[in-house]
């Protein structure tokens, strides 16, 4: 069974822009329950991705604790483009499963975004959405 990205992928693609500050990025990854955000230029075309681990690496352990003082809160002043990952690896959606499971072995990521033919996203798709896939079929 050939199962496409599209038939499996989440459409609702949360987005920030490279000049956002982590502390827009924290606020929106505490009152979400997902784990990417895909970068996007002012033309909405795909620059890059940043993970809540990443989040959780370039800020101080400090945020948010009695301990905080203020080198630790200009953590939260960082930028997007500091930490993202830039150029990720996309499918478009009428790749397969198969094809994701690829990148993930060879690339080592955690979600791949689904780009139109104009590298604007559409979707994303992580290994928990394969392994849900794969335990259906």
């Amino acid at each position: 069974m050939s199962v496409s990205l599209r038939e499996i992928m989440t459409s609702r693609v949360v987005s920030v822009e490279a000049d956002d500050s982590l502390d827009t990025v924290k606020k929106i990854f505490d009152s979400a329950r997902f784990h990417h955000l895909v970068v996007v230029d002012s033309g909405n075309k795909l620059t890059g991705v940043i993970s809540d681990r990443d989040l959780l690496r370039a800020l101080s352990p400090y945020v948010g604790t009695a301990s905080e003082n203020a080198r630790d809160t200009a953590t939260l002043n960082k930028r997007v483009h500091q930490i993202m990952t830039r150029r990720p690896i996309t499918l478009p959606a009428e790749a397969h499963v198969a094809d994701a499971i690829k990148v993930f072995f060879e690339h080592r990521v955690s979600c791949i975004p689904i780009v139109d033919k104009d590298f604007r996203p559409i979707g994303i798709v992580s290994w928990r959405d394969v392994l849900k896939t794969m335990a259906v079929i």
